[in-house]
């Protein structure tokens, strides 16, 4: 934590780092939110590192294995990224020998992205990453605590979509 007049505010601004300290209580529901969404994206990337892939990618897989082949500009749309993020994970990925690119049979411009035979046992680790974090999230809660969170997740989220509108 560092102190008041380090952050030129009355209040105290938390050290975001890895290593959040569970017994500073966050003074609001945004600190709070960001506080737990850090640990989050921390905890995702560790159990994808273990799967041999980076936050983001899984997202492309499990869009590819679903959905089947797909154009660039379609995972795009799917995932709200962008054209150089999209990119560089697909080049990654392709790498690692997940996804192959190749040309569309309709338009010899674009290319198709589709998984690999390889990527089919990666599969496996990827969908039972999600249960665990699910698990490591809510341990400790009661059925209907897990049914409130939700909830009250989803109005956040809701409210937080129509503040971007109407700031965009």
């Amino acid at each position: 934590m560092h102190d008041d007049h380090q952050s030129g505010s009355e209040y105290p601004v938390p050290d975001y780092g890895c290593r959040l300290d569970p017994t500073v209580e966050p003074s609001t529901v945004s600190e709070a939110l960001f506080r737990a969404a850090r640990l989050h994206h921390v905890l995702i990337g560790k159990l994808l590192r273990a799967a041999g892939l980076h936050p983001g990618q899984e997202a492309i897989m499990m869009r590819l294995w679903a959905d089947g082949p797909q154009q660039p500009a379609a995972l795009i749309r799917l995932l709200g990224s962008d054209a150089a993020t999209m990119t560089r994970s697909v080049q990654r990925l392709e790498r690692a020998g997940f996804v192959r690119r190749k040309p569309s049979p309709t338009d010899r411009r674009a290319i198709i992205i589709e998984p690999t035979q390889a990527s089919q046992a990666l599969r496996a680790q990827v969908e039972a990453i999600w249960p665990r974090l699910e698990e490591l999230c809510t341990s400790g809660f009661a059925d209907d605590e897990r049914t409130q969170a939700r909830a009250l997740l989803a109005k956040i989220e809701q409210g937080l979509a129509r503040a971007a509108e109407e700031e965009a």
